[in-house]
Protein backbone atom coordinates (compact mmCIF):
# COMPACT_ATOMS: atom_id res chain seq x y z
CA UNK A 1 0.00 0.00 0.00
CA UNK A 2 1.15 3.29 -1.22
CA UNK A 3 1.00 6.26 1.05
CA UNK A 4 1.64 9.89 -0.19
CA UNK A 5 2.56 12.90 2.15
CA UNK A 6 2.10 15.93 -0.09
CA UNK A 7 3.57 19.45 1.90
CA UNK A 8 2.47 22.58 0.38
CA UNK A 9 4.22 25.74 1.54
CA UNK A 10 3.68 29.87 0.12
CA UNK A 11 3.38 33.40 1.32
CA UNK A 12 -0.45 33.09 0.99
CA UNK A 13 -2.30 31.35 3.43
CA UNK A 14 -5.42 31.67 1.03
CA UNK A 15 -3.91 29.66 -1.95
CA UNK A 16 -2.74 27.26 0.64
CA UNK A 17 -5.95 26.80 2.30
CA UNK A 18 -8.07 26.13 -1.23
CA UNK A 19 -5.29 24.06 -2.32
CA UNK A 20 -5.62 21.97 0.70
CA UNK A 21 -9.56 21.71 0.21
CA UNK A 22 -9.28 20.92 -3.29
CA UNK A 23 -6.54 17.32 -2.16
CA UNK A 24 -9.37 16.94 0.21
CA UNK A 25 -11.92 16.47 -2.12
CA UNK A 26 -10.38 14.23 -4.14
CA UNK A 27 -9.37 12.26 -1.41
CA UNK A 28 -12.98 11.78 -0.74
CA UNK A 29 -14.09 11.20 -4.20
CA UNK A 30 -11.74 7.90 -4.40
CA UNK A 31 -12.34 6.76 -1.05
CA UNK A 32 -8.62 7.17 0.45
CA UNK A 33 -7.83 7.91 3.60
CA UNK A 34 -6.82 11.42 3.73
CA UNK A 35 -5.38 13.22 7.25
CA UNK A 36 -5.10 16.88 7.18
CA UNK A 37 -4.60 19.28 6.52
CA UNK A 38 -1.70 19.72 9.27
CA UNK A 39 -0.93 23.08 9.79
CA UNK A 40 2.78 23.34 10.63
CA UNK A 41 4.56 26.41 12.25
CA UNK A 42 4.72 29.61 10.34
CA UNK A 43 8.12 30.42 9.05
CA UNK A 44 8.45 34.22 9.76
CA UNK A 45 11.08 36.44 8.00
CA UNK A 46 12.07 39.90 9.27
CA UNK A 47 14.16 42.75 8.04
CA UNK A 48 14.85 45.78 9.11
CA UNK A 49 17.25 48.18 7.33
CA UNK A 50 17.44 52.03 7.66
CA UNK A 51 16.09 54.52 4.76
CA UNK A 52 19.27 56.68 4.68
CA UNK A 53 22.12 55.01 2.55
CA UNK A 54 24.76 56.97 3.60
CA UNK A 55 23.65 57.67 7.56
CA UNK A 56 23.10 61.46 7.43
CA UNK A 57 19.99 62.67 8.61
CA UNK A 58 17.50 61.41 11.22
CA UNK A 59 17.54 57.47 11.60
CA UNK A 60 14.59 56.66 9.68
CA UNK A 61 14.24 52.58 9.96
CA UNK A 62 11.98 50.21 7.57
CA UNK A 63 11.07 47.12 8.81
CA UNK A 64 9.74 43.96 6.48
CA UNK A 65 8.09 40.72 6.59
CA UNK A 66 7.31 37.60 5.17
CA UNK A 67 5.11 35.11 6.22
CA UNK A 68 5.71 31.34 4.62
CA UNK A 69 2.70 28.94 5.73
CA UNK A 70 2.88 25.16 5.16
CA UNK A 71 0.61 22.42 5.42
CA UNK A 72 0.55 18.33 5.38
CA UNK A 73 -1.82 16.36 3.82
CA UNK A 74 -1.04 12.67 4.38
CA UNK A 75 -3.03 10.14 1.14
CA UNK A 76 -3.32 6.22 1.55
CA UNK A 77 -4.87 3.78 0.07
CA UNK A 78 -6.26 4.57 -3.60
CA UNK A 79 -3.46 4.76 -6.30
CA UNK A 80 -6.12 6.87 -8.66
CA UNK A 81 -6.45 9.47 -6.02
CA UNK A 82 -2.84 9.78 -6.11
CA UNK A 83 -2.89 10.36 -9.45
CA UNK A 84 -5.01 13.19 -9.56
CA UNK A 85 -3.42 14.61 -6.99
CA UNK A 86 -0.18 14.76 -8.90
CA UNK A 87 -2.66 16.19 -11.72
CA UNK A 88 -4.27 18.87 -9.60
CA UNK A 89 -3.66 22.64 -10.97
CA UNK A 90 -1.40 24.54 -8.28
CA UNK A 91 -1.73 28.08 -8.25
CA UNK A 92 1.06 30.42 -9.16
CA UNK A 93 2.72 31.03 -5.93
CA UNK A 94 2.62 27.90 -4.48
CA UNK A 95 4.91 24.97 -3.71
CA UNK A 96 4.08 21.37 -3.70
CA UNK A 97 6.08 18.30 -2.77
CA UNK A 98 4.81 14.82 -3.01
CA UNK A 99 6.87 12.02 -1.20
CA UNK A 100 5.71 8.45 -2.34
CA UNK A 101 6.57 6.19 0.40
CA UNK A 102 5.86 2.20 1.12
Amino acid sequence: MQRARVKLRSTDQGKVDSLADEILEIGGEYNAKVSGPVPLPTQEMEVTTRKAPDGEGSSTIEHYEMHVHKRLIDITESERALRQVMRVHVPEGVDIEIELQE
